[in-house]
């Protein structure tokens, strides 16, 4: 089994490309030892891209996903691209375009959480929209007031960190976990924690903007029943 990719947006969400090595390639995908890609999970949409090897060959990436074991990143490239073998050398590039608006969107879900201080039941972040689930068995949410208190949040201009702790010092905070049924993979020895100052802070592994003011102007465009004790709120830029 190969090693763990290198997760390079793990530290810096703004990285766009990186140098890297191909470890294996597969029908599943190409794996790399390091990566700036982010793979699907979370709710969030994988990267797209290109890889590039020295002698110009492009391979355009369709998604970027988890293997089964959860350590490795697979990038998975589009019909009818050239093939690559372990050992080549490429530069990974992000569709950064599309990546920006994901960061935009996640880290306004982290702000629209805080605004319904009820457990999150899932969400899903597109380059378009996103939405959010609450176990909410009342509706008491309009969307005009969300979209009111969602861009003052927005307009406040909090910086947005990456902080870490240890799995124990998560046990002793079970409230920072949001998301039901959420748990930091199996022999984690450090939980990557995102903290909005006074707004918000929890386990997350997305990628975020550096600053609430970046995610722009935003609109609450739908609150549904989507059972009897869950709510579904989605937003979408302005």
């Amino acid at each position: 089994m190969s090693a763990t990719t290198l997760k390079r947006f793990d530290d810096d969400a703004y990285l766009d490309h990186c140098e890297a090595t191909v470890v294996a390639v597969s029908e599943a995908g190409i794996e790399l030892d390091q990566t700036v890609c982010y793979a699907r999970s979370g709710g969030q949409a994988g990267d797209t891209g290109t890889l590039t090897t020295p002698d110009g060959r492009e391979i355009t990436l369709a998604d970027t996903v988890y293997a089964e074991d959860r350590t490795r990143i697979l990038h998975v490239p589009a019909a009818d691209m050239p093939a690559l073998q372990p050992g080549d050398r490429v530069t990974v590039n992000i569709h950064w375009a599309r990546r920006h608006r994901l960061m935009r969107l996640h880290t306004c879900l982290h702000l629209l959480g805080s605004l319904i201080p009820v457990p999150v039941t899932g969400c899903s972040i597109s380059p378009d929209s996103a939405r959010i689930d609450f176990d909410l068995p009342e509706s008491t949410l309009d969307k005009a007031v969300l979209t009111e208190q969602l861009n003052a949040l927005i307009e406040a201009k909090t910086p947005v960190g990456i902080d870490r702790i240890t799995p124990e010092q998560l046990a002793a905070q079970p409230d920072l976990v949001r998301t039901v049924g959420a748990a930091p993979p199996a022999g984690t020895s450090t939980i990557r924690i995102i903290e909005i100052p006074g707004v918000d802070r929890q386990p997350c592994g997305g990628t975020h903007v550096a600053n609430t003011s970046e995610i722009g102007a935003m609109v609450v465009t739908k609150i549904e029943k989507k059972s009897r004790t869950n709510r579904r709120v989605v937003v979408n830029f302005a």
